[in-house]
């Protein structure tokens, strides 16, 4: 993507629909006379009364105890310095879309007009009341040390500068796996920290607490190796300042075990690498170059454990570990302030996730076979969906242990599975999907690339390098909205109807022939046939030509289905095809079949309809928990319908006794654990979360993931088709781009797992 195309997306993004990207959104019910009268005067005037009673109450009767400041005055910006707090505003926005997405913490940002140290802390005391936690963020050294100390001491509700303990915790916990790994003795480790601001200082001073000795400790800044003898040396400086006889950081590297670089990209040399001790565990976590680039830095130490701060290589060294989590555990005991015992709590957690077996969803999403604690797998992944309910408890634990926790947790068990409901899913599910296609990119047919729509679906796909986009359509055209849209790279672009496109449209038309010679198509047939461009397509995916195909954009469903069921053979074992939706709800993700294709499944069909949507849930890492819905409950009436639904559910309950599937069941009950376990503790759901369901018919299925989409807001990603021997997606007519790019990311994976299994 050409700079001028990023920047133009970066705009567009934090500016439409509407701008930024936060907003508030009521909890309470709202839509009558009597809902306002509680929400507000006079209703209102009670829990002002009991909070005036007793100012604890205000945990109890409003949002502060979820609720954090991200709070800056925008003078240290992440690599763009002091812009001042409006510039500042879009990065705070950010960080507060982080604590929302991944533990569920409500936040404001505050960008306060003011660098004096005194008037910038006086400003965040008087607001202070309204918030359960402090995060402050992007405030330049050495001022961000005197703000955050000043304010730990005299506010009553946690704080932390997450520039310094955010990389502190994280840095620490890989340091101490790293030198695990190594077999080295912590106390002994030589390290070179590179850079002197407020995180460097952080990060050497939670080392020490880990067992690194002082003055095993070299610290340099812009200026070399911060010696004890130059002049001018802030009070951090000098707490890390050496009187050994070393001037530059290449002298500095000799022999040392560990190198921590929180400086700027390019600044360590191979040279310097080769200079190390045996095993060194560098970390160069520059952004978003790093100190030496990770291919030559492998490429020149075949014992190195190498950590930076980019997500394209091992060991991402990502604060998202730490401060969502960290404040999560912090709010839940309504601590008064994180301590070092939490952060240490943080850092121990973090470091022994990474030792425990790894979760098959996290090695899908990150396309590997098996990610084990190692030289490559120091810290656990950012989408370890463990992070929500392994890491607050120990935070919480710390609190209560250390005497900060005004409101002790009792039931262990509980809160895990509270946390566990908090972590959510939608955009979860999306970004998991988008990562995992982007671990080994699959070539996407977009049959309908002539659409504006649908080239802005594919342009996506090539710049977030989602797949490869291959464009079909009127070329001409695709070259002048490619232009129109900024699209500049090179693609490649077919349109089956032109004399270019003459020797394959013979070859595919001998291809499809062979396979409807007996079923009444003639050789000149297929080969006129071939000009269609959904028959040009799904041919090029037989031939091996692409491996996915997305169509369907701007015709009926019915009438682009059919050309694909004629041309792409079913699976193996598989006599009928089905589709299914993912929605992405509030409550979870859920497959719902057969939304689109069999009208009145059998006992028969509703079976393999259920074991193809089991699949599709097992390829997005979840454990398949499957009611099959009837507007009855196991047995209550004697339809046709709720007979088909027990006769199916008996058969895998005969033949498949482990799967984890049960009905016929009322909706509701299948969606309220409380519900089923009061009225039916028999059944095999009870105690699991449901995300698959299998409708009776097309009609019920088609109209509850519309509904869903329509009225709930729910992320749709489908129609799926499934059974098919080939990775191709018919998408509904006019879908929008965003659920363009989401069946072509699913496609891709598709294809990786066909891949796999071969």
């Amino acid at each position: 993507m050409s700079d001028s195309r990023k920047r133009h997306e970066a705009l567009l993004y934090h500016a439409k629909p509407k701008p930024g990207k936060i907003e508030v959104i009521p909890t309470k019910k709202y839509a009558t006379q009597h809902d306002l009268a509680l929400a507000y005067s006079p209703g209102v005037a009670e829990p002002c009364l009991e909070i005036a009673k007793d100012k604890n109450n205000v945990y109890k009767y409003t949002a502060k105890g979820n609720l954090v400041a991200v709070i800056s005055n925008g003078t240290a910006v992440l690599g763009l310095g002091d812009i001042g707090p409006e510039a500042s505003k879009p990065v705070m926005e950010g960080k507060g879309l982080l604590f929302k997405i991944f533990a569920d913490i409500d936040v404001f940002d505050i960008e306060v007009d003011a660098t004096d140290v005194e008037t910038f802390i006086q400003t965040v005391k008087a607001i202070a009341p309204t918030f359960g936690g402090i995060n402050l963020e992007d405030i330049k050294a050495p001022e961000a040390f005197e703000i955050e100390r000043r304010l730990i001491e005299e506010l009553d509700i946690p704080v932390m500068h997450d520039d310094q303990h955010g990389t502190a915790i994280i840095s620490a916990a890989a340091l101490k796996n790293a030198i695990d790994i190594t077999e080295k003795n912590i106390s002994k480790v030589k390290i070179v920290v590179n850079g002197a601001g407020a995180a460097a200082i952080s990060c050497t001073r939670l080392y020490l607490k880990l067992g690194v000795k002082r003055e095993n400790v070299v610290m340099c800044d812009s200026k070399g190796v911060i010696r004890k003898d130059r002049d001018s040396l802030t009070s951090q400086k000098v707490e890390f300042a050496t009187d050994r006889d070393l001037q530059t950081l290449d002298e500095a590297m000799h022999n040392a075990d560990v190198f921590i670089g929180l400086s700027k990209g390019n600044v360590v040399t191979p040279k310097m690498l080769l200079s190390m001790a045996k095993d060194p565990i560098v970390f160069a976590m520059a952004n978003p170059d790093p100190e030496i680039e990770y291919d030559v830095a492998v490429a020149t130490r075949e014992d190195i454990i190498m950590a930076t701060g980019r997500s394209d290589h091992p060991n991402q060294v990502n604060n998202v570990l730490g401060f969502p989590f960290i404040f999560r555990g912090a709010l839940d005991v309504r601590a008064t302030k994180i301590n070092e015992e939490m952060k240490m709590a943080a850092v121990l957690a973090i470091a022994d996730l990474a030792k425990k077996s790894v979760p098959e969803q996290v090695n899908i999403v990150y396309d590997e076979v098996s990610l084990a604690y190692g030289r490559e797998y120091i810290i656990p992944k950012p989408f370890d969906p463990r992070l929500i309910y392994e890491i607050p408890p120990a935070i919480a634990k710390a609190a209560m242990e250390s005497g900060v926790a005004l409101e002790p947790i009792e039931d262990w068990q509980k809160y895990r599975e509270e946390l566990m409901e908090r972590s959510g899913s939608g955009s979860k599910e999306i970004r998991l999907l988008h990562n995992r296609a982007k671990s080994n990119r699959k070539r996407i047919v977009f049959a309908e690339a002539d659409h504006l729509d649908v080239l802005k679906a594919a342009q996506r796909v090539h710049d977030e390098r989602i797949g490869l986009p291959i464009l079909l359509g009127r070329k001409e055209l695709i070259l002048a909205l490619k232009e129109e849209i900024g699209f500049t790279s090179e693609v490649p672009i077919f349109d089956p109807k032109t004399d270019e496109e003459n020797e394959r449209r013979d070859r595919f038309g001998m291809a499809y022939w062979k396979t409807r010679q007996r079923k009444g198509r003639t050789l000149s047939e297929a080969k006129k046939l071939m000009r269609e461009r959904n028959y040009f397509a799904a041919m090029m995916v037989n031939e091996g030509e692409a491996d996915a195909l997305i169509t369907g954009y701007s015709r009926p469903y019915p009438t682009v289905v059919k050309p694909i069921l004629e041309l792409i053979e079913k699976d193996k074992g598989i006599s009928k095809v089905a589709a299914c939706n993912l929605m992405l709800t509030k409550q979870g993700p859920l497959f719902l079949a057969d939304t689109t294709i069999n009208v009145n499944p059998s006992a028969k069909d509703l079976v393999k309809i259920t074991q193809m949507t089991s699949k599709l849930a097992k390829m997005f890492g979840m454990k398949p928990n499957v009611a099959m819905l009837s507007f009855s409950n196991f047995g209550s009436s004697n339809t046709e319908t709720s007979r088909k639904i027990r006769e199916a559910v008996s058969y895998i309950h005969r033949h498949f006794p482990d799967a984890v599937v049960d009905g016929e069941i009322q909706a509701d009950f299948a969606l309220n654990p409380e519900m089923l376990a009061k009225e039916f503790p028999f059944s095999k759901l009870n105690g699991k979360k449901v995300n698959v369901l299998i409708f009776p018919n097309l009609e019920s299925a088609n109209i509850t993931y519309k509904l869903l989409k329509q009225v709930q807001g729910a992320e749709s990603i489908g129609p799926v088709i499934l059974g098919l021997s080939k990775p191709v997606h018919v998408l509904q007519l006019g879908a929008s781009v965003d659920e363009m790019v989401n069946m072509a990311a699913l496609a891709c994976v598709d294809a990786q797992q066909r891949e796999k299994n071969k």
